[in-house]
């Protein structure tokens, strides 16, 4: 099993828990498409997902390729996500 999962933190988490029950989906579909394609690289580049206002911010150790930011997008898109395509990558 793998441990070293990124930290999931978001803004107004406190009065509004359902932000890092979202975030844990949005990283679990993420992590299913990885899988899927064989990347198996990809759990190790991410450092931390942040949902702030309705943006994911998704921060990375090292250059994510194309495909792997399109992973989250699909996921922040879907309905277990936010339903949107504000999604931000800082690495």
């Amino acid at each position: 099993m793998f441990l070293d999962h990124p930290s999931i933190t978001a803004t107004n988490a406190q009065t509004e828990p359902d932000r890092i029950e979202r975030l844990q989906r949005v990283y679990g579909y993420a992590m299913a498409l990885a899988d899927a394609a064989g990347d198996t690289g990809f759990v190790d580049k991410l450092t931390q997902l942040h949902d702030h206002k309705g943006t994911l911010i998704v921060f990375w150790h090292s250059a994510p390729s194309a495909e792997e930011q399109d992973y989250f997008s699909r996921a922040w898109a879907s309905k277990v996500g936010d339903g949107t395509n504000l999604v931000e990558h800082e690495y």
